[in-house]
């Protein structure tokens, strides 16, 4: 308990837990230079790795003492880390019985994490039963099932920020991903382009765009001149980011806003009687509202960009 209320003091509601996760999950695709978003794309060796991450990477985002015997010392106490792709997947270490663990599972696909307390008593364990082609067991435990109700949950179940290009339909995914694939110059800035115009009223996180352009200055490939906010301006889409104004414009449509590196893309036309009170705002000295079906396409105003090009 004395863990646990540690635990909560620092992170009531689990947002920085789960930001941890989530950029634990991405540092292993490492889209940016691979392109990779699906977690079967890793190897093994990587995904076995991904515990060792997320134990250093809560310990960097938390400030956790280091324990003497196990990964952490909280309230006082010596904690073992343990991370797993499911629920109840956690190998504990012959050095952990008797002590705590904080073990933590994440699921890319669901878009959900948990991360509770136990004891690793050990008549709540059984041996994993694992063996190494040369015979060799790896002398770990798993809790049993009948004792899967010894975990104190802190946060269970909660949502993980999505990996959108695991959740999109696959005929857009595909059209997305085919996109400049016969382009020598510029394929990253062809799918960024087919992203937004896919992909409208929805959050788009900037991971997502780092993964398809595939290069360091990616949100080049989302602004004006040499961006998708050019290409699409002619189609009627604005892009719309996380700056105050484009925050601003996204209410006034009655559209998703923009957190802190997201994108958020709609087609866009101009205020006509038929329209009745649909919401609107106002861009170039002119009325818009969320362009529909009946909407033949037109050139779209120019949208506020931010100075801050970092901020975009």
């Amino acid at each position: 308990m004395a863990v646990r209320d540690y635990l909560l003091e620092l992170d009531p509601y689990g947002t920085r837990f789960a930001k941890v996760l989530r950029n634990t999950i991405d540092q292993l695709l490492d889209g940016e230079n691979t392109g990779r978003f699906d977690w079967q794309e890793l190897h093994k060796t990587e995904k076995t790795h991904a515990g060792t991450l997320v134990e250093i990477n809560l310990q960097r985002e938390f400030g956790f003492a280091g324990g003497q015997d196990l990964d952490y010392c909280l309230a006082g106490y010596e904690v073992d880390c343990k991370y797993s792709q499911k629920p109840y997947g956690w190998m504990i270490p012959p050095e952990a019985l008797g002590e705590i663990c904080l073990v933590v599972w994440a699921d890319d696909y669901a878009s959900q994490w948990s991360a509770g307390l136990f004891r690793a008593n050990r008549e709540k364990l059984t041996k994993s039963g694992k063996e190494t082609k040369k015979g060799n067991r790896d002398g770990k435990f798993r809790l049993t099932k009948e004792l899967h109700t010894a975990v104190h949950w802190l946060w269970e179940k909660a949502p993980l920020k999505e990996n959108l290009l695991l959740q999109i339909e696959p005929e857009s995914k595909r059209t997305i991903l085919e996109a400049g694939s016969d382009s020598k110059r510029s394929p990253g800035a062809a799918r960024v382009r087919e992203l937004f115009r896919q992909v409208q009223q929805r959050k788009v996180d900037r991971n997502v765009i780092r993964t398809l352009a595939r290069q360091k200055d990616y949100l080049k490939r989302v602004r004006y001149n040499s961006g998708a906010r050019t290409s699409l301006q002619q189609e009627g889409i604005i892009i719309l980011g996380d700056h105050a104004i484009h925050q601003g414009i996204s209410r006034n449509l009655g559209i998703p806003v923009a957190g802190k590196g997201e994108f958020v893309s709609v087609r866009v036309a101009r205020l006509r009687p038929e329209h009745g009170d649909r919401a609107r705002t106002i861009l170039e000295d002119e009325y818009w509202v969320v362009a529909d079906e009946h909407d033949a396409p037109e050139p779209a105003p120019r949208i506020p960009e931010p100075k801050n090009k970092a901020a975009d």
